[in-house]
C-alpha cells in the first residue's frame, strides 16, 4: 500500500487502473505561494515540478510514519523557458490556449516517494507537445464543452478527454501527461515489494 499525497482524479484513476493499492490524502500545500518562492530561487520548470512533488510527499509522510508516500506535480514550459500555470478563470484559459496555439511546449511530470519524512525515490519525465493552430471558434467551443474539468489542468487540456484534439504531435508518455510517470513508479514499487515482481 502507498499513500498518494494528492486528490487528483486522474492520478487516482491511473493507480487504480494499474491495480496499485493506495489511499489518498491531501498534502494541504498552498501551491501558488510555494511556486512563487521557488521561482524566486531560480528553479526552472523541471526543478519546480520536482520540488513541488517532494514538498507534497514530505508533508504527508510526516503524518504517516512508515508509509511510502507519493507526491506528484506537473509544470509546463514553452521553448523559451517561460512557464504557464493553471488558468485563473475562463478568460485566462482563452489567453493560454492562444499562447500555446501552433507552438511546442514541454510538460514536466514529477513523482517523489518519501518514507519517514525523507525522499527515497524520484523521477521527472518530460513530454514534448505540439499544439496545432487553434481558431478562436474552436477555443470557444472547446472551453464550452469541457471547462468544468479542464479548469484544474495546467495548459487547459485533458489528454484523456477532448483536449487530445488540440495536438498535432505528442512525444512522450500519456501517463506523464495525465500527471504521473507511471512506468518508472511501477518499477520502483516492484523493487520495494509493494507489487509482485
Amino acid at each position: 500500500m502507498i499513500v498518494l499525497a494528492s486528490q487528483s482524479a486522474s492520478r487516482r484513476a491511473l493507480l487504480a487502473a494499474a491495480q496499485v493499492p493506495f489511499e489518498a490524502l491531501s498534502p494541504q500545500v498552498d501551491e501558488d505561494a510555494v511556486k512563487e518562492a521557488l521561482r524566486a530561487d531560480g528553479l526552472d520548470a523541471r526543478g519546480l515540478a520536482d520540488a513541488l512533488a517532494e514538498l507534497k510527499a514530505l508533508r504527508v509522510s510526516r503524518r504517516v510514519p512508515g508509509g511510502l508516500v507519493l507526491g506528484c506535480d506537473q509544470t509546463l514550459s514553452l521553448d523559451d523557458g517561460n512557464m504557464i500555470d493553471k488558468a485563473v478563470d475562463r478568460v485566462d484559459a482563452e489567453r493560454i490556449l492562444r499562447l500555446l496555439s501552433g507552438r511546442v511546449h514541454h510538460l514536466h511530470s514529477a513523482a517523489v516517494i518519501a518514507l519517514n519524512g525523507e525522499p527515497i525515490w524520484r523521477h521527472v519525465e518530460r513530454v514534448r507537445m505540439t499544439v496545432r493552430p487553434l481558431s478562436d471558434a474552436f477555443i470557444q467551443s472547446y472551453l464550452d464543452a469541457d471547462w468544468d474539468e479542464l479548469r484544474w489542468c495546467v495548459g487547459c487540456y485533458r489528454i484523456e478527454g477532448p483536449g487530445v484534439q488540440i495536438f498535432s504531435k505528442v512525444e512522450g508518455s500519456q501517463f506523464a501527461i495525465q500527471g504521473l510517470p507511471l512506468l518508472p513508479l511501477l518499477d520502483f514499487l516492484r523493487v520495494r515489494g509493494v507489487l509482485a515482481a
